[in-house]
């Protein structure tokens, strides 16, 4: 088993990231994996994009999706946990939790919580 990462862009505010959240950890517990951190990014590294920069297309969606309702608290994060499993239970959780996401697949909808998976 190796630490692998999931990385979430949103465009949440406390409460939308507290649901991703809680979908991850849903996604991991019946699985052989464990979480080991977690981290909500603002701000990329040095000389990258910032986090408002790289997922800006996200507040245009909601946006989009929610004409003249104000954003509130919402802002661009990255979502990054990370996790000890193989590469299988991995793709499986990962694939769990874009599923739960986005549970009406590919059908137009607007999304609860835009996002982004890295």
């Amino acid at each position: 088993m190796r630490t692998r990462e999931l990385r979430f862009g949103l465009y949440a505010d406390d409460e939308g990231l507290a649901w991703v959240d809680r979908l991850v950890d849903d996604a991991v517990g019946p699985r052989c994996a464990r979480i080991v951190g977690r981290t909500v990014a603002d701000t990329m590294p040095e000389g990258e994009l910032t986090t408002a920069d790289m997922y800006d297309f996200l507040a245009e969606q909601w946006a989009v999706e929610n004409p003249g309702r104000p954003p509130g608290a919402r802002r661009p994060v990255e979502l990054r946990v990370r996790l000890t499993c193989s590469l299988r239970t991995w793709r499986s959780i990962r694939g769990t939790v874009l599923r739960t996401l986005c549970p009406e697949g590919s059908a137009p909808h607007a999304c609860r919580v835009p996002w982004m998976a890295r």
